[in-house]
């Protein structure tokens, strides 16, 4: 009797749902739902393994290590400190300029670790309590730092950007990550402007206090060591989008440079520090690798199923309307994104709805920054929530509290993403502007 595929669909989709509900890890779930679907298919189950070996046998998947390294030894390193002073000479004295500041360091901060998380950790550990000591409730000021730091996820050189394109070669034939970097970037303005404004109107009814102001004679030396220490991402952008370097090569390269800089100019980072920062290295970096891996044997056996194209199907015999299966996928991934860690919604979902998109019309590096986008903001949303639980410990707030705090900044989150979902020049402009 041969397999039914409609059968093969169900113990994969069911698999997969019942062994996340048990809390299974992501990697193992992905793993244990595909040796089942081919099980049944009557396929040897070592093709899961030789899947799983060739999804990490890519060599641009080198770039992401040196990039979590990079953000790691720059976060280590005291650079949060000096974003901030750097940020507040051109905002602080705004009303409520904390606030500001705050925003547009995790902007300048996420630019370099490309990790909400990290952004998190290093300008909330700082800003955070500053905010609170100065007037503004510890709630506000979680709210707005775990907000803020979603911009690290779509601002280059972010490694989620890296990872998507890597998925996306095997649906579009090839995804540019020099372009992807560029999509970005107006898109990471549009958020940055969205968050400031919500975060004035909020501080002036408020009445939050300006922040401090700064002495003429500091003003060059912050500056100074302000753009010092933004120099890793302009390395890693300007030799990736120049073409004189690869995104893997551009990685190794801000990597030493991050390493003289904060383990020999300023020496923030000794050899001692040095061993903890590869030790988190290492177990993100396997953490990702092995989900690839699984991610691979789970798609191999979407695609031995047709499990995109069907879904492809569903999802036009919706509608034709392009702006209406755009919304609904948007409100998918909201929705996954609650449940669902930021990895794996990119390598789960990209095969399954970047056909989708792409028959619509839509270029694959703008649906990667749509993707992205909607990925980061489910960090922000519980029961995963990650960069809500690490913003409302450093707050020392309740989840409840930082959540709704959060609340009018996520609604902002969303006119912005449905302006970058239906706006495709945001994204677009300037990657055909440079690299047409």
């Amino acid at each position: 009797m041969m397999p039914d595929p409609t059968i093969g669909i169900w113990i994969l989709c069911v698999s997969f749902l019942v062994f996340l509900l048990i809390r299974m890890p992501v990697a193992l779930s992905l793993a244990a739902s595909a040796i089942a679907t081919l099980a049944y298919l009557k396929i040897p189950i070592i093709v899961v393994a030789q899947q799983t070996i060739q999804g990490v046998n890519v060599f641009s998947l080198l770039a992401i290590p040196f990039f979590i390294l990079t953000g790691q030894i720059l976060g280590e390193g005291g650079l949060a400190e000096r974003i901030i002073k750097f940020t507040n000479i051109f905002v602080g004295r705004l009303p409520g300029g904390l606030s500001v500041v705050n925003s547009v360091a995790c902007m300048f901060f996420g630019n370099l670790s490309g990790s909400a998380a990290a952004d998190t950790s290093a300008i909330g550990s700082v800003m955070i309590p500053v905010m609170a000591r100065k007037g503004y409730s510890p709630e506000y000021a979680v709210g707005v730092t775990i907000s803020s730091a979603i911009q690290g996820v779509i601002v280059p050189p972010s490694h989620n950007l890296v990872l998507y394109s890597i998925v996306a070669a095997g649906v579009a034939g090839g995804v540019s990550v020099a372009r992807l970097f560029l999509a970005g970037i107006v898109p990471g303005f549009v958020l940055l402007l969205t968050l400031i404004t919500v975060g004035l109107i909020i501080s002036w009814a408020r009445g939050y206090p300006k922040g401090d102001p700064v002495e003429r004679k500091e003003i060059p030396s912050i500056i100074f060591h302000g753009l010092l220490s933004l120099t890793p991402a302009v390395i890693i952008l300007g030799s990736i989008i120049s073409g004189w370097a690869t995104a893997t090569e551009g990685g190794a390269i801000a990597t030493v440079y991050s390493l003289v800089l904060a383990g020999l100019i300023y020496r923030d980072l000794t050899l001692r520090q040095l061993w903890p920062v590869l030790i988190r290295t290492f177990r993100t970096v396997l953490m990702v690798f092995f989900l690839i891996g699984t991610s691979t044997a789970f798609g191999y056996a979407m695609s031995i199923l047709h499990l995109p194209d069907l879904i492809t199907t569903w999802f036009l015999a919706i509608s034709h309307q392009p702006w209406v299966i755009l919304l609904l996928i948007n409100i998918l991934l909201l929705v996954l994104g609650g449940p669902m860690d930021m990895a794996p919604m990119i390598l789960i979902l990209t095969p399954v709805l970047l056909p989708v998109c792409m028959k619509l019309g839509m270029d694959p590096v703008h649906f990667g920054i749509v993707l992205i986008f909607n990925s980061g903001m489910g960090l922000l949303t519980p029961p995963v929530g990650t960069v809500l639980f690490i913003g409302c410990a450093i707050g020392k707030v309740s989840v409840n509290a930082g959540t709704k705090a959060m609340m009018p900044f996520f609604l902002a989150m969303i006119i912005a993403l449905l302006l970058i979902t239906y706006v495709p020049s945001l994204s677009m402009w300037l990657p055909n502007l440079v690299m047409p």
